[in-house]
């Protein structure tokens, strides 16, 4: 039996949270049950599940329903299958040391200060999973970086957005046909520079 591939979209539920930079990990998701022809359903309170296929492999796309800082309870659901491994899980989310429109992908690392993360490494027990991080940086000086990324995407910023969610579909589709080491390789280097420092730093709900 193949493997099953798992792509989880970081974000908090409702509308009012819809097109917020930190919900930048549900529109990937989307974009990927959009591309596959996929039907969201609700298997249980915690989360909503997409399955597809990708090159033949099977894939699990993934919207928590707990809220940001909970996005743990809903990946233990298949940690606790037997046999699962981290390795089989992305992790997708934004991030505000990134600017808007780069991608980075790591098969490893520490949450960097993003909640979501730091909640499922908190359930895992590891750091050993892969995570896709989608910039939305930088934060104005005078704004609360928890504001930040709660507030709507408007103006010039919805386009660059919208380009980066597309790249980063492609990214994940790269990713389950290739492999990370030649998803890493191809979408690391696009976009604009990355600062220096490693991986981004971000909280909010």
């Amino acid at each position: 039996m193949a493997t099953n591939f798992f792509v989880c979209g970081l974000g908090n539920p409702g509308p009012e949270y819809q097109n917020t930079r930190h919900n930048l990990g549900f529109w990937v998701v989307d974009l990927l049950c959009e591309r596959s022809r996929g039907r969201w359903r609700l298997p249980s309170d915690r989360y909503m599940e997409c399955r597809i296929t990708i090159g033949g492999t099977p894939v699990t796309l993934v919207e928590p329903l707990t809220y940001m800082n909970l996005t743990g309870r809903a990946v233990g659901h298949f940690a606790s299958r037997d046999g699962f491994d981290p390795a089989t899980l992305l992790a997708v989310c934004d991030d505000t040391a990134l600017p808007l429109g780069r991608l980075r992908m790591r098969n490893q690392g520490s949450d960097g200060g993003h909640n979501g993360l730091a909640s499922i490494i908190e359930t895992l027990g590891t750091t050993e999973f892969p995570r896709l991080r989608l910039g939305v940086g930088p934060v104005p000086d005078s704004t609360d970086q928890a504001d930040f990324v709660l507030t709507a995407l408007a103006g010039t910023d919805v386009e660059p957005a919208r380009e980066m969610v597309a790249r980063a579909a492609d990214c994940v589709e790269w990713w389950v046909r290739e492999g990370i080491d030649a998803a890493m390789s191809r979408f690391n280097t696009r976009g604009a520079a990355a600062p220096p420092g490693g991986e981004g730093q971000i909280n909010g709900d």
